[in-house]
């Protein structure tokens, strides 16, 4: 309430008012005591729209335009403002075309006149999302912080079971933050002696002087260290890994610890060394390649088959640059190895820099590193050797169908319909001279030729030696 609303306000009008009203609310509505709307002003369009669309209100009861279970609300409404000039505010519901009801806060002030009330509302929607989105934020912090205390509670349990002793040591004073029962055996002390302990005391003179120096070492330069020592307390060798972390706003070390000499070459790099030789010293073209084809690395052996000075050359072009005829068969056997995993002996062709050609098998793998970017490992064999000692000659014609077959992918697609017709025409030849019983006349009419042509065909199949008698044998 104003402390002196004549001289701030002065003799304010009825249109003055009535902007001030309507400007203060977003809703605004004139009744009489029988609670009949007389007029009513919206500050927003949109809420006009949705509460007043067709202009029902006018003429209307308050209690009309709300929810039935509100209605009794704006009785009281009216009530307070008669007895008390202003009510006190209340939420009540208007229903609206969109089907979701609309909460507003209402209050009844009476202005003097016994007929009119004048009773103002502030649309709840924006607060109701506001309130909404601070609850969302809260069951979704709720269920962060649960996720947090479950996985505290997973890796709590996996430090207390585990048969490897572990340590946490605050990284500014290398003190003894926390130790689990492994390394409380292994230093054949209990939990009050060992935590808030300075950890290189656990060790002999030399052993914790190097344990200093580990720990500094690890903190200065981020990198994993270990070193092996002695304990204090026993004549014991004892291996210390140390890592960095952080925890919030300090840097913590993660040490392992390890009774017994620790190995000095790790497995894993052993066999990586290994892999490493047989990936250069493989008679076999051995490629690595990305996911789309381009060449990673290539062993020297891959190098010498296309016909390249380095391995700098190769790396960054795509494999069918030099694998497989025009791209064409290659394009099929990668699609199936994106798709499958893996492809087993495909024949095909590789081409060298120079123009050399040679066949080849190849044996191809999908590979992931440790970010599980896929790539692809193929070995690349030569078997030109083994080819031309299993298979015919150049010149020679394919004596089956299922031999036909195998050229496909080697040869254009115009001379495998050549070879075979001439596969075809042989066959029907061989068929009818059976039929015949060996009577080149009577298998020409059967073929429907002239016993010349069969002759010729005879001659070109190497069915037949010619003869200078062969027509007085056929008569």
């Amino acid at each position: 309430m104003f402390k002196s609303p004549k001289e701030s306000l002065g003799d304010l009008g009825a249109l003055p008012a009535a902007n001030l009203i309507a400007a203060a609310t977003d809703v605004a509505v004139i009744v009489d005591v029988q609670g009949v709307i007389r007029d009513v002003a919206f500050n927003k369009e949109e809420l006009s729209l949705e509460l007043d669309a067709q202009g029902r209100w006018m003429g209307s009861k308050l209690s009309e335009t709300v929810t039935s279970e509100t209605r009794a609300k704006i009785g009281e409404l009216l009530q307070d403002a008669a007895i008390r000039k202003t009510s006190n505010w209340r939420q009540v519901n208007h229903p609206s075309a969109g089907g979701e009801d609309i909460p507003v806060l209402y209050s009844a002030i009476n202005i003097g006149r016994e007929d009119r009330f004048v009773v103002v509302g502030r649309d709840l929607r924006p607060m109701a999302a506001m309130q909404q989105r601070l609850i969302n934020a809260q069951q979704s912090m709720e269920r962060d912080y649960a996720k947090l205390r479950h996985a505290e509670t997973r890796y709590r349990l996996l430090f207390q079971v585990s048969s490897e002793a572990v340590m946490i040591v605050d990284a500014a004073s290398s003190t003894v933050v926390d130790a689990n029962p492994a390394a409380l055996a292994l230093f054949d002390e209990s939990a009050p002696q060992v935590l808030k302990s300075d950890f290189p005391d656990h060790f002999d003179k030399t052993g914790a002087q190097q344990v200093r120096t580990l720990l500094g070492d690890v903190r200065a330069t981020g990198r994993d260290g270990r070193v092996q020592v002695h304990l204090a307390k026993k004549n014991q060798e004892c291996g210390v890994a140390a890592s960095l972390f952080r925890q919030e706003n300090a840097s913590l070390f993660l040490v392992r610890l390890s009774s017994g000499a620790m190995p000095t070459e790790d497995g894993a790099l052993r066999a990586t060394s290994i892999l490493l030789q047989y990936f250069d010293a493989a008679p076999d073209g051995l490629v690595i390649t990305e996911f789309d084809g381009r060449i990673v690395r290539a062993n020297p052996a891959f190098i010498e088959m296309a016909q390249l000075a380095s391995g700098e050359q190769v790396r960054g072009e795509p494999l069918d640059r030099w694998l497989g005829r025009a791209g064409v068969d290659f394009g099929v056997a990668f699609a199936n190895l994106r798709q499958n995993g893996s492809i087993k002996l495909f024949s095909t062709a590789l081409r060298g820099e120079h123009g050399a050609t040679a066949d080849v098998e190849v044996s191809a793998v999908s590979l992931a590193d440790g970010f599980h970017k896929q790539g692809f490992g193929f070995a690349i064999r030569n078997v030109e050797k083994r080819l031309s000692s299993s298979s015919s000659s150049a010149h020679e014609l394919p004596r089956s169908v299922a031999q036909l077959t195998e050229l496909i992918g080697r040869v254009p697609l115009r001379d495998l319909v050549r070879e075979a017709t001439d596969v075809i025409e042989k066959l029907s030849i061989e068929a009818a001279l059976e039929l015949t019983g060996d009577n080149r006349a009577s298998a020409a009419e059967m073929l429907g030729l002239s016993r010349q042509s069969l002759y010729v065909k005879l001659r070109r199949f190497g069915l037949a030696e010619p003869a200078a008698d062969e027509e007085g044998r056929d008569e």
